[in-house]
């Protein structure tokens, strides 16, 4: 990993940071992890074991601290990593499509509900939930799946361009 691979990670993981900690808790406490969106752009711009375990790693903690979950520390740390290396392995499952808008639409949604699931699961087993799991799935996780996808649709064209024109990743991005 060089040193222009981690200043582009760092920058997405700072985007992330400051999105996550500006979006307000809207239930119970929880709120959409837009933090999520720039994980899944950095695995899909650099995609290495390497840099997947960094970012997950990285937007754990960072995600943790700046959570408005009560006792939320902990379970983003858990499921971050958890989160990044089941992505990065659909990612690597569908090679022949995963330089695709469509295909980056679709495994950030698929991503995001992995990401609740492993939240809410361990955050329950570690302390305890603030209402139903149902609930919160579908009043926290599926929209932010929706927004999470929509940002995906938005920031991936726009990083593919400054990606291939910059050379800023090893693999050329086609569409």
């Amino acid at each position: 990993m060089n040193t222009k691979n981690l200043v582009a990670l760092s920058l997405l993981v700072g985007m992330g940071a400051v999105l996550h900690a500006v979006v307000p808790g809207f239930f119970l406490g929880m709120k959409p992890d837009m933090m999520l969106t720039m994980m899944f752009l950095g695995i899909i711009l650099f995609p290495d074991r390497k840099s997947v375990l960094l970012l997950g790693l990285v937007t754990g903690l960072i995600s943790g601290l700046t959570t408005t979950f009560p006792g939320g520390l902990l379970p983003n740390i858990i499921d971050k990593p958890v989160t990044a290396f089941a992505f990065f392995a659909l990612f690597l499952a569908l090679t022949k499509f995963s330089k695709s808008i469509v295909s980056a639409a679709v495994l950030t949604a698929v991503g995001t509900v992995i990401s609740g699931v492993v939240f809410l699961t361990s955050a329950f087993l570690i302390v305890g939930l603030p209402g139903p799991f149902a609930a919160l799935f579908a009043a926290v996780v599926l929209p932010a799946a929706a927004v999470n996808t929509v940002a995906m649709v938005i920031l991936y064209p726009v990083a593919q361009s400054i990606a291939s024109r910059t050379k800023l990743t090893q693999q050329p991005i086609s569409q």
